[in-house]
């Protein structure tokens, strides 16, 4: 663990990319021994509208860290003027076809297109995005299902860091259905988290007081550098979910990825801090992967 120098903590980065690599040579391993003893290759299909450059990039990461861990994997593309009833008819298609085992519809959808529609649609044995409100309700009074990536990739940087969460004290930002709220039900959830929590969002007063009791930060709210050093006290595990694209002249894309801390003061009072990018990003894939093994090998739902 962190030692103090001149009583300064030494900062751990939590490197969510090469957990994230780590996971996927496990899953590709119980695939390899699944296929070999005459199992199903585990089928994971995406629905992708439109052509924003953020989802591309997303789907594009799925597809290849399919191909790494033996998965089939299928792309389903629409332009961002199909109607909502088509949409809905392409996952009713999805929910029948019993070679696909989980498929996800990337989000954001445009504005004509109900999201919650969509994920109400999904099959819940097929949804291992772990949106649909079957999913949202068996995780929150601790049933077996299919968790949300991004806080199921969030817990298990935190184990296998071996960072503790019983009876600490846990500050979550933002209160999203897709990070915000699981995140918090999960850490406050006796065998998981086992963590004190407070949820702070847009509305609540003295945030900064909130965040410099807390030994955990998880900020996703997507706002740059909203965290800063005068928020954290000395020793704080800080998680940044934030990936805001922000211009950048100096990058070939135009842009970069910023978190929703301010990482350069914040990292010098963190016993543990996750960077952006290479921190939660690429646990989040690792996590829709573990879920879609478990739905190929109906490990939840039969």
């Amino acid at each position: 663990m962190q030692v103090k120098i001149e009583n300064k903590i030494v900062m751990t980065l939590i490197d969510g990319k090469a957990v994230s690599a780590q996971i996927k040579q496990e899953i590709a391993e119980q695939v390899a021994e699944l296929v070999k003893k005459g199992g199903k290759r585990p089928h994971l299909a995406a629905i992708l509208v439109g052509h924003d450059g953020g989802s591309e990039t997303y789907v594009a990461n799925k597809i290849k860290a399919c191909e790494v861990c033996g998965f089939k994997s299928t792309l389903i593309r629409f332009e961002d003027n199909v109607s909502e009833d088509e949409l809905l008819a392409a996952v009713r298609k999805l929910n029948a076809d019993d070679d696909v085992d989980g498929f996800i519809v990337q989000l954001p959808l445009p504005k004509h297109i109900s999201e919650q529609k969509v994920i109400e649609t999904i099959d819940y044995r097929k949804d291992v995005d772990g949106f649909h409100p079957i999913n949202v309700g068996r995780m929150a009074i601790g049933l077996p299902c299919y968790i949300s990536a991004t806080p199921n990739g969030i817990l298990e940087l935190l184990r296998r860091y071996h960072i503790e969460t019983s009876g600490k004290k846990c500050v979550v930002l933002g209160r999203s259905n897709i990070v915000g709220k699981p995140m918090a039900q999960l850490m406050m959830q006796k065998h998981i988290g086992d963590a004190t929590v407070t949820v702070c969002h847009s509305h609540t007063k003295n945030i900064a007081d909130e965040c410099r009791n807390a030994d955990i930060i998880i900020a996703a709210l997507g706002q740059p550098n909203f965290v800063t050093a005068d928020m954290v006290k000395e020793g704080a595990v800080v998680i940044d979910v934030g990936t805001t694209r922000v211009p950048d002249a100096t990058k070939k894309s135009g842009f970069r990825l910023n978190g929703d801390v301010k990482f350069d003061e914040v990292s010098e009072k963190c016993s543990f801090i996750t960077p952006v990018p290479g921190g939660v990003g690429p646990m989040t894939i690792a996590s829709l992967l573990k879920n879609t093994l478990l739905a190929g090998t109906k490990a939840i739902y039969k």
